[in-house]
This record gives structure tokens, sequence and C-alpha cells, in this order.
């Protein structure tokens, strides 16, 4: 177990340097920091006491180990743009994004094993084929179209909920929720569903898939003919060797609902880490680009390290591979 931890993390590390090695080459191969930093006026001698000042002479293994060592440390450099520290900007609009990633994981991961679970159990049911038809529209649209289409009709027409903003927000330590508040929790439910709705109808139809191939092994009849009853067969047999595939999925699905959450940010003007780096990109801020690339190669990387050690855990089959390897 030690030995794969190891090697797990190593990997981890190998691709952190990866991604990193792609985020410094942003600052090279997109526009002049200089120029951007000092703007068009400044003279040459200012320009190259800057340039040394920011190591831009220095070879460039250095330049690229000065700056994964600076990320290490959460020093992202400052903002092009707002001239505020990197690090500072990603910490005040975090909280946010996670939140609303959280919520829809968690929407997603609860009513997708429950509908899944139901479906399967209930394949030639009249619900069951209406389930199956409707979800194809988290598959089939648009992110950005499902958000409009919610807020045109719960915000525009029904006018139940807010279409866009966080709403009244409140202090908890060094964190700002909105969670807390009436107007808070309301704003974030159709964003919420909006993110959560792909990844929602991909567990539901994974889970369906899987608890019908179960279903159908031996050890099942085996139980079935012992006289243990439905819901133990279901339950306490079939959703429990159904989930082993279900916790990586999830698992990557959580790190996508992070990453992908740009898009529904944007339509609902969500003051997200998202939204920072659709406006970096406007304005060309580099520091902001670099540093949101590396947090999100961070929260995969983090991530899918923790499907695989709970995949190890939850599935025997892998720890009897590896000790039959080792021998």
């Amino acid at each position: 177990m030690t030995a794969y931890i190891l090697r797990r993390i190593a990997q981890s590390v190998i691709v952190m340097l990866a991604v990193g090695l792609v985020a410094f080459s942003l600052f090279r191969f997109v526009g002049d920091p200089v120029a951007t930093m000092m703007g068009q006026e400044a003279s040459q001698a200012d320009r190259a006491e800057l340039r040394d000042r920011l190591g831009l002479n220095d070879p460039v293994f250095i330049q690229f180990a000065s700056y994964m060592a600076r990320a290490a440390t959460g020093d992202f450099g400052i903002s092009y743009r707002l001239q505020q520290p990197v690090l500072e900007l990603i910490v005040s609009r975090l909280p946010a994004t996670l939140e609303l990633a959280l919520i829809s994981g968690f929407l997603a991961f609860v009513l997708g094993i429950t509908l899944g679970v139901y479906t399967a159990l209930n394949r030639t049911g009249w619900w069951s084929g209406f389930i199956m038809t409707t979800s194809l529209i988290g598959v089939s649209l648009p992110t950005f179209l499902i958000g409009v289409l919610l807020i045109w009709v719960f915000a525009v027409e029904l006018q139940w909920l807010p279409s866009f903003g966080r709403g009244e927000t409140v202090d908890v330590g060094f964190w700002r929720t909105g969670l807390l508040t009436p107007s808070g929790r309301a704003s974030i439910l159709l964003p919420a569903i909006t993110l959560g709705l792909y990844q929602m109808t991909l567990i539901m139809r994974l889970v369906r898939a899987e608890m019908l191939e179960v279903l159908r092994n031996d050890y099942i009849k085996f139980a079935r003919a012992r006289g243990l009853t439905d819901r133990t067969v279901h339950f306490g047999h079939a959703l429990k060797n159904t989930m082993v595939p279900v916790i990586t999925i999830t698992g990557l699905q959580l790190g996508s609902i992070i990453a992908f959450a740009i898009i529904t940010e944007t339509v609902f003007q969500w003051p997200g880490v998202g939204a920072l780096f659709i406006n970096s990109v406007q304005f060309v801020d580099i520091p902001v680009m670099a540093a949101y690339l590396m947090l999100i190669a961070l929260v995969f990387v983090v991530i899918n390290l923790i499907v695989d050690l709970l995949y190890y855990a939850v599935d025997p089959r892998l720890r009897v591979e590896r000790s039959h390897a080792t021998h």
C-alpha cells in the first residue's frame, strides 16, 4: 500500500511539473510582461531594469525553476490588470466556486445514484422510460443553453429565483458564504442545477448500466436462492458492487465541475474563479491565467489521487493483484 501511494504521488508531481511548464510558457509566448506592466511610454533603461529585477535575463531553466519554487509557496506574481497579488484574487473568489461545485456535485451524486438505481430496478416502468428519455437533455444540450432556458423559465416567466449574482453573503471566519442567507441559497440553485445536470445524467446512466450488469451475476442469483429479501439483494449486494466504478467517475466529475464552471459562472454572473479567468483572458492577464491553470491541474491531480486510493481500498481485487505481483 505504501509503495502504491508513493508511486501515485510521484506521478502526480510529474504531472504538476508538466502543467507548470505550460503555465510558465504563457509568460514567454503570450505578450511581453515588461510592456504590459510598464506601458509603451517607459524608457529602455526602465525596461532593462525591470527585466533584470524580474529575472527575465536569466537562462530559461533557471526562470522555470524559480517560477515553480514560487508557485509551490503560493506566489503567482501580481495581476497585470488589477495590480494585486494573484493568490489574494483567487482566494477571494474561491469560496464562490467551491460552494457552487460542491452543491452541484452533491445534487449530481445523490440524484444520479437514486435515479440510476430506480431505473435499473424498474426498467420496464413508465417512469423509468420517461426519466431515461428526459435525461438525454442533460447530455445533448450545451451548458450555456441549459442555463439560459432555466433563467427564462424560473427567473423571467415564473420569477421564482434570481437570474444572476450570488445574493447576500456573510463572513464565517475567513470564508465568505451565501449558503446562510435566503437570497444566497436561492441564487445558487439555478447555476448548481445547470452545472450538475450533465454529471447527474452521466452518473445515473453509469449506475443503471452497472446495476443491470451486477444483477445478472451468479452470486445475485445465489443470494436470491438463499431467500434473502429484495432489499438486501439490491442494496446490500448489488449496489455495493456497483459503486466501485461509480467512485472513479464521480471523483473525476467533481474535478470537471470545478474546471468547467467557467461557462456557468459567465451565464449567471457568478463571482467565482472561472469569471476571474474569463476576465484575465480578455485583458491578457498572464499571471492570473497561469495560476488558474495550475490550480485546476492541482484539483484534478488531488482528486485523481484520492479516487485511486479509494478504488484501491474498495476493490479487493487490486490488493490481491498487487500482492501476487510482489511475490
